[in-house]
């Protein structure tokens, strides 16, 4: 009967069955207490009759500054919103799952440079919505999964990217009413990010690696061995 070398108890298995199970608890925490704050804005400006649009990010404007913090919280409508809540969601739990350590200040990164960078170097129009975030994140996620090879991260991101529908298209200036501009600053900050945290995520163990980490070893029971012993005394 073969026995798995590495499962001489069980205590290993449990810890990171438990491990995971916190880390998946909190990934999904401050996601949703992400949607919960952009739905408690947008039904704000909605039962108030307020519009929240003035404080996105103005270019080169000293009030539009304020943009950097708050434009990802405002959206247009509730389309808008709704197009966005899935897959921030997705992301969001992505980045907080797979970067544990790292995950709040990676988040906050991408959110402010995206936002400086937009300021800096966008139309004079005011740009409000999450999608600079969005694609700071999957643009995060996707080259993190290439320079570890970490499969998941690649999949999960090319999953978001079919879904959220022509998400490489959305950097480009075919439509004046979107900001293109968010979608590329938040894109190349996530491809910069990556980079510079190459070194947070491990890489998926080569199948080789995984065979020989679970090289089976041979169990024979202890009745066996001395009757084998047994019989060698008796010939000898």
């Amino acid at each position: 009967m073969p026995l798995l070398s590495r499962y001489h108890s069980g205590s290993y298995s449990e810890e990171q069955y438990n491990l995971e199970k916190r880390i998946v608890r909190h990934s999904l925490f401050v996601s949703c207490c992400l949607l919960i704050v952009l739905w408690l804005v947008k039904l704000f400006e909605f039962e108030f009759d307020i519009d929240f649009s003035t404080w996105g990010v103005l270019p080169h404007d000293l009030t539009g500054l304020r943009g950097i913090l708050f434009s990802p919280l405002i959206h247009a409508d509730f389309k808008h919103l709704i197009a966005n809540s899935i897959p921030l969601f997705i992301l969001t739990f992505s980045l907080f799952f797979f970067y544990r350590k790292s995950s709040y200040t990676i988040f906050v990164l991408i959110y402010l440079v995206s936002g400086i960078f937009v300021w800096l170097a966008a139309r004079e129009a005011i740009h409000i919505g999450a999608s600079g975030l969005i694609y700071g994140l999957a643009a995060f996620l996707f080259m993190s999964g290439i320079i570890s090879f970490n499969v998941r991260l690649l999949t999960i991101s090319l999953i978001v990217a079919l879904v959220y529908g022509g998400l490489f298209w959305g950097i480009f200036p075919f439509k004046p009413e979107i900001s293109w501009e968010s979608h590329l600053w938040g894109g190349i900050s996530g491809f910069g990010l990556a980079f510079f945290y190459r070194n947070s995520v491990p890489a998926d163990p080569p199948e080789e690696e995984v065979a020989e980490d679970e090289e089976i070893e041979d169990f024979v029971p202890e009745n066996e061995i001395e009757s084998e012993d047994e019989s060698t005394r008796e010939n000898n």
